[in-house]
């Protein structure tokens, strides 16, 4: 049985120099959910992680995980396996000699190794040099030594990049699985079509601040945007009203925010109300996920972000 292991971000707070990269970060992910958290590239994700694995100290504010700093955790590798780079391996190394070597100076068996390169599926590879996998390869790798502890949570930057369709596909189920057993799984990512389908909970970071905090679900719904109408328009937009949805009157009908097409026709039939239109005109999740971080572009966070990779 898997120990509830949270991640924690109390009011992070981290400046290089003259810039500050993180300004009061606070979230939390959850055993058996995916988190994942989103932003631009130089929006404060890697800073924040970094931290979290205790890999940089924070200026200001704590990463605990499970109510405890990485530094002060017994065994480490075992309550959190952490990937935050694809370029950590000597190239002259095989990929199973670098697994050995973790495993040896952390006390973990050897068996865990070839354990765990059959999960990722570098189990024909194992012995060769790192120098000659592809970027996907040195993705599974990490993901590998994340899991040598086979640790209850994990920490994951951008593990998705430069894998294949059928890369993102075998990522997508195997972090679902491993949240499935009970562990947190924290994942970085700048583009949340490539998530979308794997998380549960979504964290979103613009200019090094925290614009959203919730489920998927809760994301989701700000996209509804229904195009309705109906002969009697006055008593449709008052039973939209009474159903909490935000009603626009418009010359060719209504347009209705926080309710879907399906509910929106339901509460116009409970209302007695015959439409004469009916279309969901959503500006769709992704649309608003851009609508939160734009113009991160002109950040100089992401000096900084670039800097503390």
């Amino acid at each position: 049985m898997r120990t509830p292991t949270p991640l924690t971000v109390e009011s992070l707070t981290k400046v290089y120099g003259e810039v500050t990269a993180l300004r009061d970060v606070s979230f939390t992910a959850q055993p058996g959910r995916v988190t994942g958290f989103l932003g631009p590239n130089g929006a404060g994700k890697t800073s924040t992680l970094r931290i979290l694995l205790g890999l940089n100290r924070p200026t200001a504010g704590r990463a605990l995980i499970d109510d405890q700093r990485y530094r002060d955790l017994d065994a480490p590798l075992r309550r959190v396996g952490g990937s935050l780079s694809s370029d950590v391996f000597h190239p002259g190394r095989s990929g199973r000699d670098h697994l050995l070597t973790l495993a040896l100076a952390s006390g973990i068996e050897r068996a865990r190794v070839d354990a765990v390169l059959t999960q990722v599926g570098l189990a024909d590879a194992g012995r060769r040099r790192v120098g000659g996998y592809s970027l996907g390869m040195r993705q599974r790798l990490g993901l590998a030594a994340a899991l040598l502890g086979d640790p209850d949570a994990l920490v994951l930057d951008e593990p998705i990049n430069g894998l294949d369709p059928d890369g993102i596909r075998w990522m997508r189920g195997l972090l679902r699985a491993l949240a499935d057993e009970g562990r947190t799984v924290l994942l970085s990512s700048h583009v949340l079509s490539e998530v979308q389908q794997t998380v549960d909970d979504v964290v979103v970071i613009r200019h090094g601040r925290i614009v959203f905090d919730g489920t998927l679900d809760a994301l989701e719904a700000g996209t509804a945007r229904v195009r309705v109408d109906a002969a009697d328009r006055a008593a449709l937009q008052d039973a939209l009203t009474r159903a909490g949805a935000t009603v626009e009157p418009g010359p060719s009908g209504l347009t209705v925010l926080g309710l879907d097409a399906a509910r929106t026709g339901e509460v116009a039939r409970d209302a007695g109300i015959a439409l004469t239109h009916l279309s969901d005109e959503g500006d769709g999740l992704e649309s608003v996920f851009l609508a939160l971080t734009a113009d991160e572009a002109a950040s100089t966070g992401a000096a900084a972000e670039g800097s503390a990779a």
